[in-house]
């Protein structure tokens, strides 16, 4: 769930110098992470102190030959945890610099790009499929001077096995709609303007209109969502904020709720309400030191709210305080995260995102995830 800024910056270089090249340029990298958890709802794991555990170990890819590009990404985590899967994979046409088309498994352009949280956890919207999604389909991408257009048809989620009937295998690393319904057709578009000077901003509207087929009824409902997003730097400090209004109509067999899509990423799924707005707040500050191996680190706080639009479902929070330290190739971040009605955050992870518990108190969880990056 981590974001890899070192390795970003490293491909975007990477492409600049590679796309003129006459012969095949190939890089191989990727990273190995751990995480030290300790958990306020896990009374037996607080009795031992928390827990190391194994995250993640990744395999990236990626070549140019003149213009053309490919960029993949494949990641291994404990078999409870999901197992393998690819992240994302992609071919692509670079036309010139700052415009491509890209094939494949890619990025769906929705929201503050490239992520809308400063921490390991992402924000809220990444457990609803709304930040750092991915889909197969056709994506075009145009950087200018001041503006960013981004268009997408996405025939439909990551799928792994041959037949209409084929349910989506839970086992991915976005959160999408899984079970008997399945996105189909799905057009996104993301709109930029950025400003330069002592503060450079980045003012954003995006949009995405989709069908969701039902495998019992055979009959195709919709899904829709639209978002504002605006992200500011001035000098040290770095401001992000988001809203986000989606809505989900699916046709389901008489009997099944509406109101409630079934949603899964790294082997498990989850209820989500149907209809809801998402707010987001993140304001991070970079600090230059002189501690030895290490000469920079950043502090945030991330706060993300899911408010439904059933009354009768209670409202998700989560918020998460951190440090992140680069020291070379090793990224370290060390959180306290914390939510109400969040299925990571000590909820019953079934329903928190859709009915929630009116009861529900606020769990805490102290991380600290490492990575090295290769």
């Amino acid at each position: 769930m981590m974001k890899y800024t070192l390795l970003s910056l490293w491909c975007c270089l990477f492409y600049n110098q590679s796309v003129a090249q006459d012969s095949l340029q190939v890089h191989l990298g990727g990273a190995l992470r751990f995480n030290y958890l300790y958990n306020s709802w896990d009374e037996q794991q607080r009795n031992q102190g928390g827990a190391i555990l194994y995250d993640v170990l990744r395999l990236n890819v990626q070549a140019a030959y003149k213009k053309v590009l490919l960029d993949a990404e494949y990641r291994q985590y404990a078999a409870s945890f999901g197992g393998g899967f690819l992240k994302h994979a992609w071919m692509g046409y670079e036309f010139r610099e700052g415009e491509q088309i890209q094939v494949g498994l890619a990025s769906v352009p929705f929201g503050l790009q490239p992520y809308a949280a400063n921490n390991w956890f992402f924000n809220i919207g990444y457990y609803v499929g709304l930040e750092d999604n991915y889909d197969m389909g056709i994506r075009y991408l145009r950087q200018k001077k001041h503006w960013d257009y981004d268009i997408a048809f996405f025939k439909n989620a990551e799928t792994l096995d041959v037949g209409g009937q084929a349910e989506l295998s839970h086992s991915r690393f976005a959160y999408d709609i899984v079970g008997r319904n399945k996105k189909i057709n799905q057009v996104n578009g993301n709109l930029v303007y950025k400003t330069l000077g002592t503060v450079r901003q980045r003012i954003g509207v995006s949009a995405q209109y989709g069908g969701l087929y039902n495998m019992d009824t055979e009959q195709v409902g919709n899904h829709y969502a639209g978002a504002l997003a605006y992200e500011a730097d001035y000098q040290k400090w770095n401001l992000k904020a988001s809203f986000i209004h989606a809505v989900h109509n699916p046709i389901n067999t008489e009997g099944e709720s509406n109101q409630i899509v079934e949603m899964a990423a790294y082997g498990s799924s989850y209820e989500v309400a149907t209809n809801f707005n998402i707010y987001t707040l993140g304001i991070a500050r970079n600090f230059d030191v002189n501690w030895g191996i290490l000469k920079q680190f950043t502090a945030y706080n991330d706060f993300g709210y899911m408010q439904k639009h059933l009354r009768a479902f209670e409202n998700s929070y989560m918020n998460v305080t951190g440090v992140r330290a680069n020291i070379g190739p090793v990224v370290t971040y060390i959180e306290h995260a914390a939510g109400y009605n969040h299925s990571w955050f000590g909820g019953n992870f079934i329903d928190d995102f859709s009915r929630g518990n009116p009861d529900a108190k606020l769990q805490r969880r102290f991380n600290i995830n490492l990575g090295y990056y290769f």
